[in-house]
């Protein structure tokens, strides 16, 4: 009964990846980008930037360093407070 709890729980993002998510979301609305946009400057589709951004997805040392000089800020600042 319990495997059968945990196999149907909704996975729940990790609040580090929720807030990084949520800063690189911040600073690409600043900066009035779409998530196309981002995208297609990373080679990635629009969905994983939107999942990046709710935190359902991690977002790996290299493709942070991207997405910073893409949205033209340290990493320091998208993972500031987290």
């Amino acid at each position: 009964m319990a495997l059968r709890d945990t196999i149907a729980a909704k996975k729940v993002p990790n609040p580090t990846d929720k807030h990084v998510g949520a800063r690189v979301r911040m600073r690409r609305i600043m900066l009035a980008m779409s998530q196309e946009h981002l995208a297609d400057a990373l080679g990635i589709t629009y969905q994983q930037v939107q999942k990046n951004e709710k935190g359902a997805n991690r977002i790996g040392a290299s493709r942070l360093q991207q997405i910073s000089q893409i949205l033209q800020v340290p990493v320091a600042n998208l993972t500031h407070g987290a």
